[in-house]
């Protein structure tokens, strides 16, 4: 899989997520087997530039190459003002997000609202292929309803824009994340064009993760909100597509120290009072489906320092009566509808 200059190390890559995928996790999910990770997206608007969550956003000390940068906005000049903002800041790949569904961002016809408007899709993404001399990705949806699925279209014009690798997440604006992704659509687009398509949209499984690559025939997968206290599964995923076979689920002590070594990268990363809030999330997602977890996770909401929060966590994982239990989340039901 190859992006511009970039040869990624697979075709495994982490989706962008708003709240999500910001250093820490990103850093992780390559560590775990990823062959890149996209950014949470930064706003094309400079006024926000200047603040805490931005220049946070677009920090990417220590990251491992090559560092994809997601911008959101609707004006082609702004959106090219990001872009060269970004590539200032390190971004070696910037990408385009015209596939958030989300009501604030499609209110000011940002990310997936901007898929009603072709014309303007072709303005945005010119001017930013102009105006920086990295390669460009963008990330679309099917279409903006399931009456106007205009993937294809977008697609073509993307490729006529010079975007060098477009990412597509199998629902409509209209479906959010609701429903089941279809792949079809993806599958048309990826026979249509010639530049890297990359398929996203309830990949959770190393087993769903090729059926999708060979029904669609795409370059690569997008994994996002199974990646959510679940970054081994990008190693899980790779060891399966190489080999057909199924690496053992990982050992409640691994969990531990990685969840361990995740908290740790968010304290330092954001300091104490937004760390340890932060990170609430991700102990929830690490340990869902433990014994006692539950219970755990709605004391673990209360607990308001760092201190606090590990001493808590390392009580909890001491506490589990096999603490050399693995997680099968295959045969865990209530965890595969967690993770679908």
């Amino acid at each position: 899989m190859k992006i511009g200059p970039y040869t990624l190390k697979n075709n495994l890559i982490v989706a962008p997520m708003a709240g999500v995928t910001d250093r820490p996790f990103r850093q992780l999910c390559k560590s775990m087997g990823a062959g890149m990770a996209v950014s949470e997206m930064i706003s094309s608007n400079s006024l926000l530039w200047g603040s805490e969550k931005t220049r946070r956003r677009a920090n990417h000390d220590g990251e491992v190459s090559p560092i994809s940068v997601q911008i959101a906005g609707a004006d082609p000049q702004m959106m090219a003002e990001a872009a060269q903002y970004n590539v200032d800041q390190g971004a070696q790949i910037i990408d385009i997000n015209m596939g958030c569904p989300a009501k604030k961002i499609c209110n000011v016809m940002a990310g997936s609202a901007l898929l009603q408007n072709e014309i303007l899709v072709g303005r945005i993404l010119n001017s930013i292929v102009k105006s920086v001399d990295i390669p460009v990705t963008l990330k679309i949806r099917t279409g903006w309803s399931t009456q106007e699925k205009n993937a294809l279209s977008v697609a073509r014009i993307a490729e006529d824009a010079g975007i060098q690798a477009l990412a597509i997440h199998g629902r409509t604006r209209a479906c959010a994340y609701k429903g089941e992704a279809e792949y079809d659509t993806i599958a048309a687009v990826k026979a249509a064009i010639n530049i890297p398509v990359i398929a996203n949209g309830d990949i959770a499984t190393p087993i769903k993760a090729k059926q999708v690559l060979e029904y669609t025939g795409v370059d690569a997968i997008m994994i996002g909100r199974a990646a959510q206290g679940r970054p081994w599964i990008f190693r899980e995923t790779e060891h399966f597509l190489a080999t057909g076979e199924h690496l053992p689920p990982p050992e409640v002590r691994e969990i531990h120290r990685v969840l361990l070594d995740h908290l740790n990268d968010l304290y330092s990363f954001y300091g104490e009072y937004s760390g340890v809030r932060i990170a609430r999330k991700h102990i929830s997602w690490y340990t869902k489906g433990l014994v006692g977890s539950a219970t755990f996770r709605h004391a673990m909401n209360q607990i308001p320092t760092i201190d606090e929060q590990i001493t808590a966590t390392n009580i909890f994982f001491h506490e589990l009566a096999d603490y050399g239990q693995r997680l099968t989340y295959i045969e865990n039901k209530e965890q595969v509808n967690e993770y679908h």
